[in-house]
């Protein structure tokens, strides 16, 4: 077995990655960490030291799904800010079986996120 201690980065292909940086550094508030614009792409921070990595591409491209950690107290509060950037938010939603709480919506180019509150 490999010794994996977590997830360090998802690069997530965009189609305008303008639009979609708007979107993850603007609506979401991740912080930048490096521009590539000899392969036009942009990493992001997504707490700790994970990051995501915004890479356009040109054609179709399946759609992705992956989730943000934030605590029990911020998933409302953040149900009502992506709301006010009209994002359409699904839940938040229980899961006994994780357990936590989530709460779903899509960026710009239709990649499911989700942001999740484990149970403490």
């Amino acid at each position: 077995m490999l010794p994996i201690r977590g997830l360090y980065e998802v690069a997530i292909p965009v189609r305008q990655l303008r639009k979609a940086e708007e979107f993850y550094r603007g609506v979401l508030g991740l912080e930048f960490g490096l521009r590539d614009d000899r392969r036009n792409w942009l990493f992001l921070r997504a707490g700790g030291a994970g990051m995501i990595v915004l890479h356009e591409r040109d054609g179709e491209f399946p759609s992705c799904h992956f989730a943000f950690t934030v605590g029990e107290s911020d998933v409302e509060r953040a149900a009502t800010i992506l709301r006010e950037h009209g994002v359409t938010t699904r839940g938040p939603i229980i899961h006994d079986w994780i357990p936590g709480t989530s709460l779903y919506f899509e960026d710009p180019d239709g990649h499911e996120l989700e942001l999740f509150a484990p149970s403490t």
